[in-house]
């Protein structure tokens, strides 16, 4: 296949924002019900919900409906091969233990890559009726105002830091004795457990950096490129493409180096 032209974002923008919120009413009205059926997937620890596929099935019904010829990759479902060169990468619902808890932190995260490479992303919170958004080149917005990163200034010791753990216990262990050595060399650290919404939060500054080992594509593929287009350093500790076996990191830029030496000297680019 010949090279594809780049896509009006615009358009396809606008699309994501409307499909996310579609699922996110279908995600809120499910959270007012009673406790669903949870089952599990990758460890005892790494739960799903009917309302997960549910969402997931929506989406795709609408994105395809709209753009048939673009693939997509889904959390819960089969990926659709592309044939545009525009693939659609989503996370129904990115904070299923929050969601399956009642815990207010979870949302709909909904990317677009061409030819691989990150173009757009949505991340719609329904809980906060929040929904951030950005294209690549295009900056990032919050309930379509825009956004960034918190000014640059207070040192490492005086940040707010994110940060989230694996399903695997001897991951999640690790994780806790990085973090042990995190806490007492910053202001403090959240864990909200919705790694989306981190690298959101980090984008319209209501955290100064976060981090965490582990995440899978659909987990950060939107919130990657919103947090980038906000201002903030989006990498990884080791080096090389946003993996799950690699530390990504997403900070405002003057914490980068501190922040990275940090982790490194906590252990954190060794851990499992």
């Amino acid at each position: 296949m010949g090279a594809v032209p780049d896509p009006d974002l615009a358009p396809l923008l606008e699309l994501a924002v409307a499909v996310a919120n579609e699922a996110g009413g279908l995600i809120e009205a499910a959270a007012r019900l009673d406790p669903e059926e949870v089952t599990t997937k990758t460890s005892a620890t790494d739960l799903v919900t009917a309302t997960d596929r549910a969402a997931e099935s929506l989406i795709a019904e609408r994105l395809l409906a709209a753009r048939p010829d673009d693939g997509f990759v889904g959390e819960e479902g089969s990926p659709v091969t592309s044939g545009s060169g525009l693939t659609w990468v989503v996370d129904p619902i990115d904070g299923t233990t929050n969601f399956a808890y009642g815990y207010p932190a979870f949302c709909t995260s909904i990317a677009a890559e061409l030819d691989g490479v990150p173009v757009l992303g949505v991340v719609h919170d329904p809980v906060r009726g929040q929904t951030f958004a950005a294209s690549k080149g295009g900056g990032a917005t919050l309930n379509r105002r825009p956004m960034g990163v918190r000014p640059a200034g207070p040192p490492l010791a005086h940040a707010l830091v994110g940060t989230g753990f694996g399903y695997a216990p001897e991951r999640r262990a690790a994780q806790g004795a990085v973090l042990a050595a995190v806490l007492p060399a910053v202001r403090d650290v959240r864990r909200a457990g919705s790694a989306a919404l981190d690298l959101c939060t980090v984008a319209c500054g209501r955290l100064d950096a976060y981090y965490e080992r582990g995440l899978q594509h659909w987990d950060h593929a939107a919130g990657a490129l919103i947090a980038t287009e906000a201002g903030a350093w989006v990498g990884t500790l080791e080096g090389g493409p946003l993996d799950a076996e690699r530390t990504v990191v997403a900070a405002r830029p003057d914490l980068v180096e501190p922040l990275l030496d940090l982790l490194r000297a906590a252990g954190a680019d060794q851990m499992p």
